[in-house]
């Protein structure tokens, strides 16, 4: 069938409505008048009826045999995800109510945690969230369109925020849209940023030696030491187990990991022999770095271990947990490891994640000659 007509989830005068995009044919048009009470939108530029069960089986019945119904826009497949994080909502419930400030609504809290979007994604949200409905305090959040999410993210560009900060802007903005009150693809025209492609800052190996170096204890050497040799994302290293850490097979287990993913990375045998004298003294109970109550090391605690032995070393760099990470990764390259294995080390769903690292290894820098020295 030639003849295709695609449904959109539109919303018009706070009422659900099927949207109805298709190339001008006689015989779709001559169908469509068929429909219950179909009306023209200016606004999105095609026809619409009411959003109805009834109604969407209508639409493909009306057109079996006549025209292809697209619905990839119209249905999403949003599987629940089992086995993240326990989503941690106490920090909400616990701020300070300020006075006119308009808080995230509790259905929104909710959709994340049955969805369990991990924690740090869960703050983020609700913090873009909230920023926008204060921005329009004093409107009904279901009369709010496109334009007006364009001027709010125009703001966010005048006040110089990152790409990156705006693409999560408009991610949680549509979540509240198109998930908590069930209208995929409500936002589809709504234009994002391109994504910046700036180089991973790489730390020399003598460098990463240094910081090591320079920790206060053995406890804070081993973080520092675990980060680097294992490529690991701070998150991941706060979730180590004591159970993860496999010494026959010299591998660690990391389980859970950014995009639900369980995977293994590399033990180092230097490591090991600061591991076992860390373990012997500190004795964790459950996971591999642990508070002074048994609980979970925090990431705040671990970033200015980082920064604090890198200022001991002398280093210029914003020295960060995952600038350890890449250097893992660089280094690798540099060596002549594979760029297959190091995207499996590194739990990276796209090769061309790992790719990036190919812009900073210097072994292939090093084999050109500079034409100064020709």
């Amino acid at each position: 069938m030639e003849k295709s007509i695609t449904l959109k989830h539109l919303l018009i005068r706070k009422q659900q409505c099927i949207g109805l995009q298709f190339y001008t044919d006689k015989v779709v048009q001559a169908l469509i008048k068929e429909l219950p009470s179909p009306k023209w939108s200016k606004e999105f530029n095609m026809v619409y009826i009411l959003n109805t069960k009834q109604n969407v089986n209508l639409v493909f019945e009306k057109f079996r045999g006549v025209a292809w119904i697209n619905g990839n826009y119209f249905f999403q497949n949003n599987t629940l995800r089992n086995d993240n994080e326990d989503v941690d909502l106490d920090w909400f419930k616990k701020r300070e109510k300020k006075e006119g400030y308009r808080k995230c609504p509790e259905e929104y809290l909710k959709k994340l945690e049955l969805k369990r979007y991990a924690n740090n994604t869960v703050k983020n949200y609700v913090s873009c969230f909230e920023s926008f409905i204060n921005h329009y305090k004093d409107s009904d959040l279901l009369d709010l369109n496109e334009n007006d999410i364009r001027d709010y993210l125009q703001k966010l560009i005048k006040e110089k925020k990152s790409n990156s900060s705006i693409n999560q802007t408009i991610n949680a903005i549509k979540f509240y849209y198109e998930i908590v009150l069930g209208m995929p693809n409500r936002f589809y025209t709504i234009e994002r940023p391109r994504k910046e492609e700036k180089l991973p800052k790489v730390l020399s190996k003598e460098d990463v030696l240094s910081v090591i170096e320079q920790t206060n204890n053995i406890k804070h050497r081993c973080i520092v030491s675990l980060l680097y040799s294992a490529g690991l994302r701070r998150s991941e290293l706060l979730n180590l187990k004591v159970e993860n850490i496999d010494s026959k097979r010299m591998l660690i287990r990391i389980e859970g990991a950014k995009g639900n993913k369980d995977r293994y990375t590399l033990l180092s045998k230097t490591f090991l022999k600061d591991l076992r004298l860390y373990y012997r003294e500190w004795k964790p109970k459950i996971y591999l770095f642990e508070g002074p109550k048994g609980n979970q090391y925090s990431a705040e605690s671990v970033l200015k271990i980082v920064k604090r032995a890198a200022k001991k070393s002398g280093i210029k760099m914003n020295v960060t947990p995952h600038v350890l990470r890449h250097s893992f990764a660089t280094h690798l390259l540099e060596n002549g490891t594979d760029l297959r294995y190091i995207q499996a080390l590194l739990g990276h769903k796209n090769p061309k994640t790992t790719e990036i690292y190919t812009h900073v290894a210097t072994n292939v820098f090093l084999q050109i000659k500079n034409p100064l020295d020709l």
